[in-house]
């Protein structure tokens, strides 16, 4: 009984680790070349996430350093290269930022850190509607920003203080999904 037992947590662990093998990348290198206007920084920054397999959340890591500031927020917004857009996702918020508490993100680090990582996990409940009417971003829609995500039009960014209100370092985001995979094994 106990084999089986152990067997079974061994298949169950398998699985969970096959479902995260196989689920979406996706990810930004973080510059501040790549925000709107540039900002002349040395600070960097990464975003790397994992989209599950459901749809129904995306796990991620943010790490920078050598900020100019020190950090206030950190968002997904929805737009294009070089265009500013819309917050829909808060990766990380400081006591300062307000933000509706049923949404809550997790803390940034406090103070001017040389480097730092933020961790969390995005599920519709996270999505807030998008502050540019014309957009047409609606809150709880986890579907649309993933699908944004996956065109080519959402960025990650990390604003500072007192310098970089509107952003220090920013990075669009590309899915790195099954497709990517597929065309390697195919060379």
């Amino acid at each position: 009984m106990k084999r089986l037992g152990s067997l079974i947590a061994v298949m169950a662990g398998l699985l969970v680790t096959g479902t995260m093998a196989n689920a979406e990348r996706i990810e930004a290198d973080l510059t501040g070349y790549e925000e709107v206007p540039s900002v002349n920084t040395v600070a960097s920054g990464e975003f790397n996430a994992r989209i599950s397999r459901d749809e129904q959340s995306i796990e991620y890591v943010l790490k920078y350093k050598n900020l100019q500031g020190t950090v206030s927020q950190a968002h997904i917004h929805i737009a294009q290269l070089s265009v500013n857009g819309s917050i829909v996702i808060w990766l990380c918020q400081t006591e300062g930022t307000f933000l509706d508490p049923t949404k809550l993100a997790p803390q940034c680090p406090a103070g001017k850190a040389t480097e730092a990582i933020v961790t969390g996990k995005i599920t519709a409940a996270n999505v807030i509607a998008g502050g540019t009417t014309s957009q047409q971003l609606n809150a709880n829609d986890l579907a649309s920003v993933i699908a944004a995500i996956r065109a080519g039009a959402a960025y990650a960014n990390v604003h500072t203080l007192p310098l970089s209100g509107g952003g220090e370092i920013r990075g669009q985001i590309e899915a790195k999904g099954d497709k990517d995979r597929k065309d390697k094994d195919d060379k």
